[in-house]
């Protein structure tokens, strides 16, 4: 049963109990002030008990962004590899940058939206979509630990760029791929013209789909040649292009095994 009082303000408020604390065992009670009316503050404690009964209610945190941000990073790095921790923490920091001090609880889907816009007409579509894919995934924790009732992230779509007929006109031909003869022509050219190691590597990056950082973390014991395989289970980690300053993590496709069949004839 809800309490409805008159404070000295004239104001009128609400308090609900929204059951046991698990971990204290007393009542939790939820206040809430600010109406002009008796009868509003009788028809917004209806509503809570509804949600109370129903199962349905979400005691929102009033943690500030930047805060939860912190904590969820650590969370999200016990199972993501070093890399993917760091271009998060720089897709995180344009959302801080805007919400770092307001309550986690109080970011709307308009607000949301506006960032995602503002972003798209500074940065490319690639860069924006991982920066919308980290804020989905701040939001969506945020849901599921139960501090917030809504996401404000869902539905929110990046906007599609403006192609004027100019550019249409004045862009080259993209070419995606090279056709087979002329991969040969360019694997001809790397052992005849290219540096010491280019036949070598540019011949086993185009047939067996090796990524640059699984390349260069290889050993002479991951191939072999009774099989004529090599077995991915590293790739290097280097940031800042330092020879001495790397780090080895597993593949995206952890301890896979491709073949090789090169004919070179």
């Amino acid at each position: 049963m809800a309490y409805i009082r008159k404070r000295k303000n004239g104001k009128w408020s609400y308090t609900v109990s929204v059951g046991i604390d698990p971990l204290t065992k007393r009542q939790k009670q939820k206040t809430k002030s600010g109406f002009n009316t008796s009868k509003e503050a009788k028809s917004a404690a209806r509503k809570l008990e509804e949600e109370i009964e129903k199962g349905t209610y979400v005691n929102e945190s009033r943690i500030n962004f930047e805060a939860f941000t912190q904590e969820w990073i650590k969370v999200y790095g016990q199972n993501a590899k070093t890399s993917s921790v760091r271009a998060r923490k720089k897709e995180m920091n344009h959302f801080i940058s805007v919400w770092g001090p307001y309550s986690l609880n109080k970011i709307t889907k308009q607000n949301y939206h506006e960032v995602i816009v503002k972003l798209a007409e500074k940065y490319s579509r690639n860069y924006v979509s991982g920066i919308h894919a980290c804020g989905r995934m701040i939001f969506a924790y945020a849901v599921e630990i139960g501090i917030l009732k809504l996401n404000p992230t869902e539905n929110v779509k990046l906007p599609k760029p403006k192609v004027k007929v100019e550019d249409i006109e004045n862009q080259d031909e993209e070419i995606k791929f090279l056709e087979k003869e002329e991969l040969a022509k360019f694997l001809r050219l790397s052992e005849s013209d290219g540096l010491e190691m280019d036949s070598l590597i540019f011949t086993t990056l185009s047939y067996t789909g090796l990524r640059i950082g699984e390349l260069l973390a290889l050993k002479w014991s991951d191939f072999s040649p009774e099989n004529n395989s090599l077995r991915v289970t590293k790739t290097i980690y280097n940031p800042t292009n330092n020879i001495k300053e790397y780090e080895l993590l597993t593949p995206k496709t952890s301890g896979s095994i491709r073949s090789i069949r090169i004919d070179r004839s």
